[in-house]
């Protein structure tokens, strides 16, 4: 850009063509920002609306309620990747040159609106809202308004390089969280070799538990009615993952290992959970097993068998391998509850799985 040598100014065509430039770069953030936001969060719902476990939706919310919803798909083909196909052609648009591109922005953004504003009256019709959703309708709306502020103020183009890091950022919002969603494979290997060991009709359940962790408690008095009214379709299974924080936890995990090869599992599980923290100790544990009929001598064998040591380490190396990070961790069928779940939770986790199941 060349200086006036008369007065040592910038050539007012040369400042037109730089505040032209300018503006054409501001229409193309605008005019790309909510086709991005809605590129990415669409890509979201399409990966969670093809997995059991649900990666980015929150349990139970305002995801589940539209994901069950007549509006979950037209056609037989999932709502989100017409936002998928909606927003990447939009984001395009929004990048070509000249004024049929202009339109057809317009024209594609228009429709996203429309769309957009009858799904956000049908999740108040629902009387839930899906924050993803949201913003995807949203994102529509504000497409149209950004294309049509292109259209009649902006008649220049943004450069090339600055087109193409659009187009970098489009690919980016539509590839990552397919990629992150591959990633996750839902139902790690260690429990899906347990599902298929479980008799057509059932459901298998691994319970991850430290009987001394104030949240097993009680996540196991919401989970043990559950239960019980679906024992004949449940195979349970506890796997012990002691922590070290807790005195008396790889006491308890002895006696319930013992408990559960001296075919007493349940029982001896039951009282641990139910007897106050501090008698989970090795005496504890003997009167523990003597009332729910343990034979003390052959309790106390099984205790000091290296056997029982080494079963609890291969419950937490299984733990690890199911990429546990927190107690209480409950899969059901395919679905992992991590922390005190709601009763609802586990009840619909479990008709979900009994539904597959076929029981």
């Amino acid at each position: 850009m060349a200086f006036s040598r008369s007065t040592g100014k910038i050539p007012i065509r040369a400042t037109d063509a730089l505040a032209r430039s300018w503006t054409a770069l501001v229409a193309l953030i605008l005019s790309l920002s909510p086709a991005l936001v809605g590129l990415a969060v669409s890509a979201m719902l399409a990966v969670d609306y093809r997995r059991t476990v649900p990666m980015f939706c929150a349990e139970g919310g305002g995801c589940e309620v539209a994901r069950r919803s007549i509006f979950a798909s037209f056609f037989g083909i999932p709502t989100p990747i017409f936002g998928l196909v909606a927003f990447g052609t939009i984001g395009i648009a929004a990048l070509l040159p000249g004024r049929v591109a202009r339109y057809a922005q317009l024209a594609l953004s228009s429709g996203a609106a429309v769309v957009g504003a009858l799904l956000l009256f049908a999740q108040g019709m629902l009387g839930r809202f899906c924050p993803y959703c949201t913003a995807a309708d949203v994102s529509g709306l504000a497409c149209a308004l950004t294309s049509g502020w292109r259209l009649l103020r902006v008649p220049t183009v943004a450069s090339p390089p600055a087109r193409g890091l659009g187009a970098l950022a489009l690919a980016v919002a539509g590839v990552v969280p397919f990629a992150m969603g591959s990633r996750a494979s839902g139902v790690p290997v260690v429990i899906r070799a347990e599902q298929a060991a479980t008799p057509r009709g059932d459901v298998t359940i691994v319970d991850f538990v430290d009987f001394e962790c104030p949240f097993c408690r009680e996540a196991q008095a919401r989970l043990q009615p559950i239960l019980e009214a679906h024992s004949n379709h449940v195979r349970l299974l506890r796997r012990q993952v002691p922590l070290r924080i807790h005195a008396h936890a790889r006491d308890a995990a002895r006696a319930a290992c013992c408990g559960e090869r001296l075919g007493k599992g349940d029982a001896m599980a039951e009282a641990l959970f139910s007897a106050p923290v501090d008698q989970l100790t090795p005496a504890g544990c003997e009167s523990l097993a003597q009332q729910v009929g343990l034979a003390l001598e052959s309790f106390r064998a099984c205790v000091a068998d290296p056997r029982t040591d080494a079963s609890i380490d291969a419950d937490r190396a299984e733990f690890k391998a199911a990429g546990g990070e927190a107690l209480p961790t409950i899969w059901i069928g395919g679905r992992e509850l991590i922390g005190v779940p709601p009763a609802e939770s586990v009840e619909r986790a479990l008709a979900d799985a009994l539904a597959r199941a076929g029981g």
